[in-house]
């Protein structure tokens, strides 16, 4: 298993539509909780019918959606961070929904006991999706397939469920979104897309694969991946598709049998030359030294995982002039893809999705901040007017 997430998490569709009435505490003043940096705290509800556990980032908040995380060593601060992001997420879409997130403690490659220990979970937060508190989907470690038994009378839309070249397209809509936003920064950066760039992409799983093959498409390179077995490099073009084929053979091993030399994973930020960097693993991961460490040759950070800034990562990536692109908007191609209309087409959601990320991202470019900060206070503005006061914006802790 890749240790990148699955991006964006997928919530069945479900809960206010956008705009619609769902509010939280009148007049949006302090309530229920304490406050965490002017934000009430998260709830957690801690699972008993499997090791996990559910954060609701807006406590009372009448809807709530996130994706569901299985992975052996998953904690709840982790968790707590991803339900953040959702929020965000979801107020950038201008959805009023709260962000929220599970967890489940397992590994996903035991197959046996992956489904035992899903069809569990799902049987015990059940009351929770029908009832619209808790509506969940893929995230890392995690497929539809998985949710089958809260799909009965509410599946997800038809697309969902289809085979893009060759690929799930559950799995080539957040890769898609990351893609269309790194393009719409080098347009504005400098006048152009793809064609002829070249992107380095952390983990290569469900989202990084989508990521490459994109990129390819759009006449770009992939000239390194890395994954928890080392990072494989190549210049000239590596050949997305072959790497495609090793993956299905041997998962994260796949850069280890490409052929060539192999380096460490954290590579991939130190010593690669690339236009656009797509960071894929687990929260945190552009630090303070990150940042610093990115070669002269990258001007853009587009993220496929979820909360992979710290603040001070963030702040050395503005001083050096390289654009951080907001994760809670590139990687939200599967929530708009999941909030779909219900017969809509592959094609029809992707060109939804290519839209909706490229306005937002067109947006938050024009910030005299930059994009991050332009698309933290789109959401933050957003969740004035429904929510009251909003938590702060989705950093993860320095390392």
């Amino acid at each position: 298993m890749s240790g990148e997430p699955d991006g964006a998490s997928g919530p069945a569709r479900g809960g206010p539509a956008r705009g619609g009435p769902a509010r939280g505490p009148a007049g949006g003043g302090p309530a229920r909780g304490g406050h965490v940096g002017g934000a009430r705290h998260a709830e957690t509800l801690e699972l008993g019918s499997v090791p996990g556990f559910v954060v609701f980032d807006l406590p009372g908040a009448p809807f709530s959606a996130g994706g569901t995380r299985l992975a052996p060593d998953v904690t709840k601060a982790e968790v707590a961070l991803l339900a953040r992001a959702m929020t965000y997420k979801f107020a950038v879409l201008g959805e009023r929904i709260g962000g929220a997130k599970a967890g489940v403690v397992g590994d996903p490659a035991d197959r046996v006991g992956r489904a035992s220990r899903m069809a569990r979970y799902c049987a015990e937060i059940r009351p929770l999706v029908d009832s619209g508190r808790f509506l969940t989907g893929p995230d890392m470690g995690t497929s539809e397939q998985d949710f089958a038994p809260l799909r009965e009378g509410k599946a997800p839309p038809t697309a969902i469920g289809a085979i893009v070249d060759g690929m799930p397209f559950e799995d080539v809509l957040t890769g898609f979104g990351v893609v269309v936003a790194a393009e719409t920064a080098l347009r504005a950066r400098r006048g152009d897309g793809w064609e002829g760039r070249s992107v380095a992409i952390e983990g290569f799983g469900k989202v990084g694969s989508g990521v490459a093959r994109e990129v390819v498409k759009r006449g770009g390179r992939v000239v390194a991946v890395s994954t928890v077995a080392g990072c494989l490099t190549g210049s000239s073009g590596l050949d997305v598709e072959r790497l495609l084929a090793l993956r299905r053979v041997h998962a994260d091993e796949c850069v280890a049998h490409y052929g060539g030399g192999l380096g460490p994973p954290g590579q991939l930020f130190a010593a690669v030359d690339a236009d656009v960097v797509v960071p894929g693993a687990r929260p945190g991961v552009i630090s303070r030294r990150a940042a610093e460490s990115l070669p002269a040759a990258v001007g853009i950070v587009a993220p496929a995982a979820n909360v992979p800034y710290t603040r001070d990562g963030a702040d050395v990536l503005r001083q050096r002039g390289i654009v951080a692109l907001p994760d809670f908007v590139c990687n939200a191609g599967a929530v708009i893809g999941y909030r779909s209309a219900r017969e809509a087409t592959p094609e029809q959601v992707l060109a939804d999705v290519a839209d909706r990320i490229g306005q937002l991202i067109g947006e938050a470019l024009r910030h005299p901040s930059g994009p991050l900060a332009g698309a933290c206070e789109h959401a933050m503005s957003f969740l004035r007017g429904w929510w009251g006061e909003p938590p702060d914006p989705p950093f993860a802790d320095p390392r």
